[in-house]
């Protein structure tokens, strides 16, 4: 197997594995979890496991970066403004939505961060790029209203926790952009869950928040923690490291619609024709983007 084609299996299994994590965290919340409690021992139980690979791995530069205010301080930012309101967001989504329909409305993502770049930068978007924001926002108007104007086929909340978990995942993308490059993403996720778990349990008294205990409990719990996060993760970056980037959040596209499907077979979630040509919309916008942004990459590594 080459080292393409196995680093692009591996992204599709990440992708897929993060999919596992929506269902079993709305699987957790229909049986009585709190946003509040799974946000906790996500970010808490996470942080710690991943802090415990880079400490066995990078012990050195883990004792480095903990006494550098270049590392402290923006990993404090990223974790609270970043981390911990896009996973409270994007909770909240699946719990007045579905898992599949919370992740694809956080694909938008890609779309408000090429906004951004385009205002911040003060120029004109491309064709290309014109087009994949009418599909977003196309995909969002028919996912949200069925093409009826003037009516909501999803609750008000849900459709506001959806897209703030794009808003967020796009703070949690360019945030900690300067600090990743420096100290790698690995030690850097792992920081920010950590703080972002401690921060977020005290605020929120999670330790008084009470859970129930059963086989398929604890196997979503697994689902969300351990495939959804720590696993998923850690191959992700793996598979970046084979492929590149760009193609790497070309491939991790596969997440929406293995969360889709799992929703369906395991949730037992109904979609309406409209909903698939909404998410379709969505889609085809983050490929637009993501094909355009790998051909250019392809150009610059030609010459």
């Amino acid at each position: 197997m080459s080292k393409e084609l196995k680093g692009s299996l591996v992204v599709l299994i990440a992708g897929s594995a993060w999919g596992i994590s929506g269902v079993s965290g709305q699987y957790l919340m229909s049986h009585g979890v709190s946003v509040n409690l799974l946000t906790s021992l996500r970010l808490l139980i996470s942080g710690i496991i991943l802090i415990a690979i880079v400490a066995f791995q990078q012990p050195k530069e883990l004792k480095k970066a903990v006494r550098s205010k270049s590392f402290v301080l923006p990993t404090i930012m990223f974790s609270i403004f970043g981390l911990v309101m896009n996973q409270y967001a994007y909770l909240q989504a699946i719990n007045h939505t579905n898992a599949g329909t919370a992740t694809v409305l956080q694909y938008m993502t890609p779309v408000l961060i090429l906004a951004l770049v385009c205002l911040k930068n003060r120029t004109l978007p491309t064709t290309v790029e014109v087009g994949a924001i009418i599909l977003a926002i196309a995909g969002t108007f028919i996912m949200s209203t069925h093409g009826k104007i003037g009516s909501l086929a999803i609750t008000p909340l849900g459709l506001f926790w959806g897209l703030g978990s794009a808003v967020t995942y796009a703070a949690y993308i360019l945030i900690p952009v300067k600090v990743i490059r420096e100290w790698g993403s690995l030690m850097t996720i792992g920081s920010a869950m950590l703080i972002g778990g401690v921060t977020f349990s005290l605020v929120t008294r999670a330790w008084t928040l009470s859970t129930s205990l059963d086989a398929k409990i604890l196997l979503a719990y697994f689902g969300i923690i351990g495939v959804g996060t720590v696993f998923a993760y850690t191959i992700f970056l793996m598979g970046v490291t084979m492929i590149g980037a760009v193609k790497g959040s070309l491939l991790a596209s596969i997440e929406p619609v293995a969360s889709v499907i799992l929703t369906v077979l395991i949730m037992g979630a109904h979609f309406y024709l409209s909903d698939f040509l909404g998410m379709l919309c969505i889609l085809m916008a983050v490929l637009l983007i993501s094909l355009k942004d790998l051909v250019a990459t392809s150009k610059m590594s030609k010459n």
